[in-house]
């Protein structure tokens, strides 16, 4: 229905507009009067006439202008309707999320799939008849998750593949094209997080962080996108953080990662909305809070049971429903992505006396 409304909005303004093509050219061109002076009677030039070749400015047709006026005051109209049916189904979602898609025929590639929210991710999927396709730098760990999704009667792949490389993910690809099909889901999963102060990390660290955190990003975006804008067919979800929202202490390089992966998956989504191919890809961007898989080594918080860690099964349970209904953000526990777009109207020191009160971080692992 949305897109049968916005259908007829923008048809109505495509014949506004080739109206008003049609005064443009047939009421703006005035004809010039004819000149009853003679040459030798005209007066010598001056410094503000009008060069001799030059067409001589023609007075405004008050009708284009006011055809103008009234054109621009439609798309005012049609821009407070549009954005007014966008949050009311925005609040309706609130109640009634969107319908989760069947995934059974789509094949999805996950990165880090040999341990924590990985591997909790490939069973999940599997669960739902989705072919996996595992990919890890450790060979062992994401071989037992291949063997677990096929015990339970799962079909999986596994690669061993190191994602910072971009020719190791173009090999990955093709490889994968040939003995499995066309990836319709990606799932940027892989990650590191060094946690102590900026001054104490080294430059191996960071360096580090930003290959494995956001130039992944980049590189399996690239290789299979393509082929996903060719079958029309995709969807890219990318774990970003609650450290992508806001900054915390000792895990500044690992927030400039996850403030990247925002921004990525924020422009990468508007360069394809505005294709003029407009193919069906989407994007989520997954924004958890301190997730139990080991990489939080000394978490700490005031209130415990009210930001207690999460589980990574029900991270994983929380993303693949994410990645189903085809929500754009969505943060584990959903709270904090609204928490933090209502705080970002005040002060940020507002903001501050929030994270004192709530006291919830990482100590140093130094």
């Amino acid at each position: 229905m949305n897109c049968l409304q916005d259908s007829n909005i923008d048809n109505a303004i495509s014949v506004f507009r080739s109206e008003r093509q049609f005064l443009d050219e047939s009421q703006i061109r005035i004809p010039p009067r004819p000149n009853k002076r003679n040459n030798d009677d005209a007066p010598p030039a001056t410094a503000k006439s009008v060069p001799e070749g030059r067409p001589k400015p023609q007075p405004a047709n008050p009708g284009v202008q006011l055809y103008n006026v009234v054109l621009i005051l439609v798309d005012i109209l049609v821009f407070f309707a549009k954005a007014t049916y966008n949050i009311v189904m925005s609040l309706v979602h609130l109640v009634a999320p969107p319908e989760a898609d069947d995934i059974s025929q789509d094949v999805v590639l996950i990165t880090g799939a040999g341990h924590g929210m990985g591997k909790c991710l490939s069973l999940q999927y599997a669960a739902f008849g989705t072919t996996v396709v595992c990919v890890d730098i450790n060979e062992k760990t994401n071989s037992e998750t291949v063997a677990e999704i096929k015990q339970r009667g799962g079909k999986a792949f596994g690669y061993v593949c190191d994602v910072t490389s971009r020719t190791q993910i173009v090999e990955l690809v093709e490889k994968i094209k040939q003995q499995v099909g066309v990836v319709t889901i990606l799932v940027n999963n892989a990650g590191i997080m060094p946690t102590h102060p900026l001054l104490q990390q080294t430059e191996q660290e960071i360096t580090k962080t930003f290959q494995i955190n956001v130039m992944a990003h980049f590189w399996l975006i690239q290789t299979l996108l393509p082929d996903m804008i060719q079958k029309n067919r995709g969807h890219i979800v990318a774990l970003s953080s609650v450290a992508g929202l806001v900054g915390f202490k000792n895990l500044v390089p690992y927030c400039g990662t996850k403030f990247a992966v925002r921004g990525i998956m924020e422009a990468l989504a508007e360069e394809i909305r505005s294709d003029p191919r407009k193919p069906n890809i989407k994007f989520t961007s997954i924004y958890p809070y301190m997730v139990d898989t080991g990489l939080c080594k000394r978490p700490h918080t005031r209130f415990p049971e009210l930001m207690k860690m999460v589980k990574p099964e029900d991270a994983a349970a929380a993303i693949i429903d994410a990645q189903r209904r085809g929500l754009v953000e969505a943060s584990i526990p959903m709270y904090l992505l609204y928490l933090n777009t209502f705080m970002r109207n005040f002060p940020l020191k507002n903001g501050q006396l929030l994270g004192d009160f709530l006291d919830t971080g990482v100590n140093s692992d130094l």
